[in-house]
């Protein structure tokens, strides 16, 4: 048995028993105070470029926020969990508490994934899915994909309008779960893939507009909403540390990142690759997947593994169902064709 941990720049990192650095991008706020239930609050250290930072003395399961200029209470966008929801504190965690019981596990090779992929709630969280892995392995399969766990406002959501990529949605159950999860599927060797959400929030529990106005470009729009910033460093680290914070620390086989054109700029995509490639264990597989609408292969020469062929659902869903908006619009004449 052993413990895995991926240190994060962004957020609260537990140093030792009873102390916990707390890090936080807040351009758009003159001041932050960490709060920390029933402490008193301290203020964080500014460098003057819109970060903010300070070691306290607490540890593992204190709760917390950030209250920034305006005297708003938000929660850490780099959140480990969300134990009251996304409208709740934040709560500091030991990512090295839970024992790994398959510590060696070093994937598949893509040629050999056979994929499900499942949504969470509809199974029975995270330990429901545990009980039916045996049932799952059985039918020849070779990988689950997780829909997004990204935590979201309420306690059904399909994932995709998510708002604290780093925090496993507690409608599922607790985060030591989910690793108990992926530690159990790869025990029957099974690979477990992430959907991940980069290009846009959810509409409840979003605060980073109040304090890091800078995280969007508001030039941009999408279906969602307003894009993205990318082609800022603090917002491109943010992404990408959270994939590997989710291959490193929960073992995850690799993510599926969805609707990767709506990601304006593409040199992103990149630095993501090398990153991965840098920080993975020898001999490791770990397979990064696209839901790329443009089709754009060019990625796949460069590092990322697959990439999802929507195009003959999104004709079909054109003519069983007569919606042409949004990303569907593309595919407005192919109801007349087929």
């Amino acid at each position: 048995m052993r413990t895995f941990r991926f240190r994060k720049t962004f957020g609260a990192e537990l140093l030792e028993k009873r102390q916990t650095a707390f890090t936080l991008w807040a351009p758009s706020s003159k001041n932050v105070f960490l709060h920390v239930e029933g402490m008193q609050d301290l203020q964080m250290h500014s460098d003057g470029l819109g970060h903010f930072s300070i070691t306290a003395p607490c540890g593992a399961g204190a709760r917390y926020r950030f209250c920034v200029s305006d005297g708003q209470f938000v929660p850490d966008p780099a959140s480990r969990s969300q134990p009251d929801d996304v409208l709740g504190a934040s709560e500091v965690m030991d990512p090295e508490y839970y024992q790994w019981q398959c510590p060696e596990w070093q994937g598949r090779p893509w040629h050999e994934a056979v994929i499900y992929e499942l949504h969470i709630g509809l199974l029975g969280g995270y330990e429901g899915i545990c009980q039916q892995l045996d049932e799952l392995a059985a039918l020849g399969i070779t990988a689950i994909e997780l829909m997004p766990i990204n935590s979201f406002g309420g306690t059904r959501n399909w994932g995709y309008d998510g708002v604290l990529p780093y925090a496993p949605a507690v409608s599922y159950g607790h985060p030591d779960e989910l690793k108990h999860l992926i530690d159990a599927a790869h025990m029957r060797g099974l690979m477990v893939i992430l959907d991940v959400v980069y290009n846009h929030f959810g509409p409840e529990g979003n605060f980073l507009p109040v304090y890091a106005n800078d995280f969007f470009n508001h030039d941009q729009h999408s279906t969602w909403g307003v894009g993205i910033d990318f082609g800022r460093a603090e917002v491109r680290d943010f992404f990408i540390e959270n994939v590997l914070y989710w291959i490193m620390e929960y073992r995850f086989d690799g993510v599926r990142i969805d609707a990767a054109s709506a990601i304006s700029d593409h040199t992103w995509f990149g630095m993501l690759q090398e990153r991965v490639q840098a920080t993975i264990e020898p001999g490791r597989h770990v397979h990064l997947i696209l839901e790329n609408e443009n089709n754009d292969a060019g990625l796949l020469r460069n590092g990322f593994t697959a990439q999802w062929n929507d195009d003959g659902h999104n004709a079909l869903h054109v003519l069983l169902t007569g919606e042409h908006e949004g990303y569907y619009k593309m595919f407005s004449k192919t109801r007349h064709r087929i």
